[in-house]
């Protein structure tokens, strides 16, 4: 039959091909994928012959999970559609959550700003000039039970995107719950909880790598104990992606990270099959629609090989969950509008590609935080596309294309071989220490850009299409006095509570972290005390230290 095949292939190209390209040559002399992957002008079932992929399709919620995690996907429920929020107060951030859980959004997703990712209070001369600025300022307990007012958190999903202070707010997060008389035992959500990229690619890190891996994987054990159906950490290639990596690198540099957490708890002697299950996956959605697919499929695939291959780990533990981003990057400030349809092609690839759960940016995203106009039509393009486009009716749509197979194959194998790099140094740590993974994401997004600049990658508006502009209006912008009135609210905050206790309880948590103890019971000390983000982060950091970035080699 291949025989057959080949030989008709030969014929096409003699008697079809050639004719037609001496009457018009074909638009590029070579056509690649976002990640550099030369296409080929036809793809045939010849493509897998002789591969290591060869008859390894499966079948969906079935070992290596190529075609997704569960038998039935959509067909059972629509993924979970989320809409990242946060900006400002506490109180305006709670109200934007109540809209969009009226507007039929399914999940939250809370963006913090950057004095809270880095560990320091609203109040701090680091803050000054970012309080609330790209996410909800929370300094205290107060304000995360402000943040969550009239949200049942035994109903809700609640992800969380923090990293460093991890161990913090979620300790915060469970303390509301329990004042709602809610068994944190039932609490399902996400806490990011991934410090190793931050090193790689987005710099909200705190503490040197090794400390912040104790840091995560206390948090692991802690939640497989106490709130199992917590999604523990969610390994991110989302902001691997935004630095600028190629969709092979994303893949590659996510599972890396992800390997070197299970390592660590493993060598901390955790069962893997007691807290794997509960590590979910974080990645982007560019408008490669077809690479994008075949991306999910492919990390799916190698992360259950090689947790099989590394630990034996049971099928459940196999199974890479994951959270989808429309990519930031991607968004143009130059005719903003054009964004919802990069938006929506980027939602598209994700649904193909099987994610658990997606966030859609909003079209106004590269010039401010988004409007209520804009979120609403960013959760709309989701709806749409689960209950208008059909792709959800039936589970893995694309499978069998010649060329989604052949790209899920070429994906997997070049992200298998950066991960073999990888381990050759010894792990993620290591590889970070030494700025491999820093070094090829920076070089990755030098190439784009050169790309971009020389017209060779079209960017519609950007360096082609290109028109006149008013200057925006609308834009949603906070209130530059905010982080004035942050200072008084938290110097009152401050009088009002048990400073004697507030202090023990700080002491107390730098003592086991001068130890070996898990520090996730002493965490929730501090918060029940009173204690703020940036007293908790500095009695951390007085053991820890602070990290000093790698420079580039």
């Amino acid at each position: 039959m291949n025989d057959e095949l080949r030989s008709r292939i030969a014929r096409w190209e003699e008697a079809v091909l050639k004719p037609a390209l001496s009457k018009a040559a074909e638009r590029r002399e070579r056509f690649e994928t976002a990640s550099g992957t030369e296409l080929k002008r036809v793809y045939t079932p010849t493509d897998r012959e002789g591969t290591d992929y060869s008859g390894s399709l499966g079948m969906p919620g079935e070992w290596p999970y190529t075609r997704g995690v569960q038998p039935t996907m959509y067909r059972s429920r629509f993924w979970t559609m989320r809409q990242y929020a946060g900006f400002g107060s506490a109180e305006e951030t709670n109200k934007r959550y109540r809209y969009l859980l009226d507007q039929g959004q399914t999940g939250l997703s809370v963006a913090f700003d950057l004095p809270t990712q880095m560990g320091f209070d609203s109040d701090h001369s680091m803050a000054r000039g970012e309080v609330g600025k790209v996410g909800v300022a929370v300094s205290s307990l107060a304000d995360m039970q402000t943040l969550m007012r009239g949200i049942p958190l035994d109903k809700v999903s609640t992800s969380m995107t923090i990293n460093s202070t991890a161990a913090i707010l979620l300790a915060m997060y469970c303390v509301v719950a329990e004042n709602q008389g809610v068994d944190i035992r039932v609490l399902r959500g996400t806490v990011q909880n991934d410090v190793l990229k931050e090193y790689v690619a987005r710099g909200t890190y705190i503490f040197p790598p090794r400390p912040s891996l104790r840091v995560t994987t206390d948090i692991i054990a802690w939640c497989a104990r106490n709130v199992p159906k917590w999604n523990t950490v969610s390994v991110s290639g989302y902001h691997i992606r935004e630095a600028g990596s190629t969709a092979v690198q994303e893949v590659a540099f996510t599972l890396a990270d992800g390997l070197e957490y299970i390592k660590a708890a493993v060598q901390a002697g955790l069962d893997i099959d007691a807290f794997a299950p509960r590590l979910s996956f974080f990645f982007a959605a560019h408008s490669n629609i077809l690479e994008e697919a075949a991306k999910f499929r492919a990390a799916r695939r190698l992360w259950a090989r090689l947790l099989r291959e590394r630990w034996n780990a049971s099928d459940k533990s196999c199974r890479l969950r994951f959270h989808t981003q429309t990519g930031g990057v991607t968004l143009t400030a130059q005719q903003p509008d054009n964004n919802v349809v990069r938006v929506a092609f980027q939602a598209l690839a994700a649904v193909l590609g099987g994610t658990q759960s997606l966030h859609t940016n909003s079209r106004d995203e590269a010039l401010s935080l988004p409007t209520r106009e804009s979120v609403t039509i960013a959760l709309r393009t989701q709806q749409i596309v689960a209950h208008e486009t059909g792709v959800a009716d039936s589970v893995d749509p694309l499978a069998g294309s010649y060329l989604v197979e052949s790209l899920t194959d070429e994906i997997e194998t070049q992200a298998r071989s950066l991960i073999e790099r990888i381990d050759e140094m010894g792990g993620a740590v290591p590889a970070i220490e030494q700025g491999f993974m820093q070094n090829a994401i920076a070089d990755s997004a030098y190439r784009y850009q050169r790309q971009v600049d020389k017209g060779e990658r079209i960017v519609v508006g950007v360096n082609r299409f290109t028109t006149e502009e008013k200057e925006p209006g609308g834009l949603l912008r906070v209130d530059p006095e905010y982080g004035i009135r942050r200072a008084k609210e938290l110097a009152e905050y401050r009088k009002a509570r048990d400073n004697t206790a507030v202090d023990k309880a700080l002491s107390g948590l730098s003592q086991t972290a001068e130890g070996k103890d898990n520090i996730m019971p002493m965490v929730l000390g501090c918060v029940r005390a009173g204690a703020t983000v940036g007293e908790i982060s500095d009695a951390l950091r007085s053991v820890f230290g602070r990290y000093q970035p790698v420079s580039r080699g």
